[in-house]
């Protein structure tokens, strides 16, 4: 094993949405550990992560009360099969999720990540309808710019060309609402009313496509809609969920129940990989038959319900009530909002959206006429890339600058992740 870390990782793996030719001219950095709500590299350089690690990590990285509680559940078991068996972390966490789910949810399906999460959430509805006597049900609404994960059903309801375009010959079709005029979804769900198993939508804002945002009471007259059409309504909360929206579900902000809700990436703070979907009593029963009948939901996960990251979530929830987390969320994004709003001084920044702790930040080559910059130019990368050398780590979508901090993040962090970013902009735009 001669050489580096970096040299190492060049020679053998395969990063993901990254183009390896880039990756394999640069120089990696290289991150040795985690310290609070900072990243910290092999040469002992500090950077705020202020991405959370793709949008994980919740309460900082080695949060006391995480480590140990998964050094509790190692002493006692690290995983067994659901399959055929009970365990206690699983059924703790199930239980705990149904009383903070929105009113309605009663059963919880385990799996691995997000797009594990919706890929069971597909499913689960489509076949629902198949026992239920609406056979005619088979089809599926999402938004325009909808990201929904990697796996075949979740891209098939993915709207980004840019992920998702190279697999459309592998995907079923979906129908296609529009994500700035409802008026769409009125006009599918009245031609396609009794062919929709469900309409799919991540609720108040679409992360992967650009921290995009819908406008209140969106999320409200989707419900309205599938509820007149008889269709079931997934809300993908992978990204929204845990406390990143100032509630702690995003249906909340709209008193909103869903159908089937998926979950994941906070699900453990950032800690293990663990997915699950939510789903209604009624959904839940027309599984419910005798032995022999095919009725059973014919999924799962040879880690579903893995101990470790069960046990892992348990400690996340357990951290939200010992420290009062969603307050200090609602005040610190009033904060950052605020810093944010400063941004508009620059020319080259154009909209700034944001929802609780989510928010995106647009760079364009003039504001005033709505003129984006060229995407071989790769701005939004290249001034991500300058806030390394002022401590900060983000990742953009496109020329949409994210900005997705831990939950734990202190304004004094939260400053400094705006100044350094007002000064890469001026940097690699020239004001």
């Amino acid at each position: 094993m001669s050489g580096g870390i970096a040299e190492r990782d060049q020679r053998n793996l395969w990063h993901p949405f990254t183009q390896m030719s880039d990756w394999l001219d640069g120089r990696p950095l290289v991150i040795e550990r985690g310290e609070g709500n900072y990243l910290v590299d092999s040469e002992g350089a500090r950077y705020f992560d202020g991405v959370s690690s793709l949008w994980v990590n919740l309460h900082g990285h080695d949060h006391p009360l995480m480590r140990q509680r998964l050094n509790e559940q190692l002493e006692r078991i690290a995983h067994s099969t659901l399959l055929g068996l009970a365990a206690v972390p699983p059924t703790e966490l199930a239980e705990k999720l149904v009383e903070l789910a929105p009113p309605g949810l009663t059963r919880v399906f385990f799996s691995d990540n997000g797009s594990t999460a919706m890929e069971v959430a597909l499913k689960i509805a489509f076949q629902h309808w198949q026992q239920s006597g609406q056979t005619r049900r088979t089809r599926f609404v999402s938004f325009e710019q909808a990201y929904h994960g990697d796996t075949l059903g979740a891209v098939s309801v993915g709207g980004i060309d840019a992920f998702h375009a190279p697999f459309r010959p592998l995907c079923f079709e979906a129908l296609w609402a529009s994500n700035t005029d409802i008026r769409s979804l009125e006009r599918i769900l009245e031609e396609h009313g009794d062919e929709v198993a469900a309409v799919c939508i991540e609720p108040l804002v679409q992360a992967a496509g650009g921290m995009l945002t819908f406008p209140s009471g969106w999320l409200a007259r989707v419900r309205e809609l599938c509820d007149e059409s008889g269709a079931l309504l997934i809300a993908d909360e992978v990204a929204t969920g845990f406390g990143r929206t100032g509630t702690f579900f995003a249906c909340e902000h709209e008193n909103v129940t869903p159908d089937l809700l998926a979950i994941a990436k906070s699900l453990t703070a950032g800690y293990l990989p663990l997915g699950a979907t939510l789903a209604r009593e009624e959904i839940f029963e027309s599984f419910l038959a005798p032995s022999g009948s095919g009725r059973h939901f014919s999924h799962g996960h040879s880690y579903t319900g893995n101990a470790l990251a069960c046990a892992a979530a348990l400690a996340n929830l357990e951290i939200f009530e010992r420290e009062d987390v969603l307050a200090r969320v609602r005040l610190s994004s009033d904060h950052l909002r605020g810093r944010l709003a400063e941004l508009e001084r620059h020319a080259s920044v154009g909209e700034i959206r944001q929802v609780g702790l989510i928010a995106g930040v647009d760079l364009v080559r003039d504001r005033r006429g709505r003129v984006p910059f060229d995407p071989a130019e790769r701005v939004g990368h290249w001034v991500c890339n300058a806030l390394r050398h002022h401590g900060v780590i983000l990742r953009p979508l496109g020329d949409t600058v994210v900005i997705m901090p831990p939950l734990s993040s202190t304004t004094v962090e939260l400053d400094h992740l705006v100044d350094s970013l007002s000064r890469c902009i001026v940097e690699v735009t020239g004001g």
